[in-house]
């Protein structure tokens, strides 16, 4: 690589970081920092849990933000040395060990970029994703599980935890519906743009004549909430129903009702839970779902679109948001975004920090024509 590229492109790799450190505005978040340190070194903190808890996950998120840019500063300082000290030596080794890791930078740099536009109110919440089959039968819950599996794999390659509550297996192959939580600071702002109808096209292993099928799943994303967001629901609005937990096939996989299912009689949104082992638990994981999915409803009828917190969860003919079609082709694409590739099996494993990526710019691009 010549020299003029290296000084090229090690000038738009601190350019872009000094747009990002201003847009963070790093002097605001440090006086948060020092605000909530002195916070958390009080001795009655722990006097009231919530706050407790807001505090020092408030504490945790900033500090690892600040860790992040701080780390990719002294990355990009470094490799300029790097490349200094090779051109200097006319070590061609070192300096294709710079060209790799200026790849790496030019990479990370732009996820924190795409980081710094997710401003919204609830951006910076952890998340909570239902995914539900659609039109398609065995091919569409089967496709249910694919997307589960894809989600999954996702989180496993950023280290998000992942905790299923709630699996409604189907009768034949597959999974009817699941939620889960993905607990990682920005997960919501992140993943909401994953909201919508997906749509699978491929030959049927379900089908004896080898036909080609079409089935949908609906992705519903909404955000974790605090102790602080005001949900309240009357008890006399819910309707409490305890069972047996199953697995495939129906089978019960323990011998006590400790499955819970809560019904929000006004607006008939429903939520289950049954990864805990006792009763209480799996109220107490239920309640969370249901607040932020009736908070998800609040917001999204305030605004008058429904679609901005939920996304579009026909799962039908006509509506899909994202297309993944393993025959007659290989191809995945966003059709919103137009963000497309012909890797289908990468994006299955998780591979779709791409299309996030090109979700999350096409979201705040359209906000900013309307």
């Amino acid at each position: 690589m010549a020299t003029v590229d290296f000084g090229e492109q090690l000038k738009a790799l601190d350019q872009t970081m000094t747009s990002i450190e201003k847009v963070l505005d790093l002097p605001k978040i440090q006086a948060e920092i020092d605000e909530l340190q002195e916070q958390v070194g009080a001795p009655d903190l722990w006097d009231d849990q919530a706050n407790a808890q807001r505090v020092t996950g408030r504490l945790s998120v900033l500090q690892a933000e600040v860790e992040r840019v701080s780390g990719l500063r002294q990355r990009i300082d470094d490799v300029g040395v790097l490349v200094e000290l090779a051109q200097d030596e006319g070590d061609p080794d070192s300096l294709a060990e710079a060209e790799a890791e200026i790849t790496r930078l030019h990479k990370a740099v732009e996820a924190l970029e795409v980081r710094t536009l997710l401003s919204g109110e609830y951006d910076e919440r952890e998340a909570i994703v239902t995914i539900r089959s659609g039109a398609g039968g065995d091919d569409a819950t089967d496709f249910t599980e694919m997307l589960q599996r894809m989600y999954q794999r996702w989180a496993e390659r950023h280290k998000y935890p992942l905790e299923v509550y709630d699996t409604s297996y189907a009768e034949g192959a597959g999974i009817k519906s699941v939620t889960f939580a993905v607990k990682a600071p920005y997960a919501y702002g992140t993943l909401s743009v994953e909201s919508g109808t997906h749509r699978l096209v491929r030959i049927s292993p379900f089908d004896n004549q080898g036909r080609r099928q079409t089935s949908f799943a609906a992705v519903e994303v909404v955000p974790v909430l605090e102790q602080t967001d005001e949900v309240d629901i009357p008890e006399d609005e819910i309707r409490v129903d305890v069972y047996r937990s199953s697995g495939p096939g129906g089978q019960s996989v323990n011998t006590t009702d400790s499955a819970v299912r809560l019904t929000h009689i006004p607006t008939g949104t429903v939520v289950s839970c049954q990864n805990e082992k006792s009763q209480l638990q799996n109220k107490a994981s239920a309640m969370v779902i249901l607040k932020a999915k009736l908070l998800a409803l609040k917001k999204a009828e305030e605004r008058a679109q429904l679609d901005e917190l939920r996304g579009d969860v026909q799962a039908s003919w006509g509506d899909q948001m994202r297309n993944y079609v393993l025959n007659p082709y290989q191809l995945v694409k966003d059709l919103r975004t137009e963000h497309e590739t012909g890797n289908t099996q990468a994006v299955l494993d998780g591979e779709i920090d791409d299309f996030i990526e090109a979700g999350i710019r096409w979201r705040r691009s359209s906000s900013a024509a309307a």
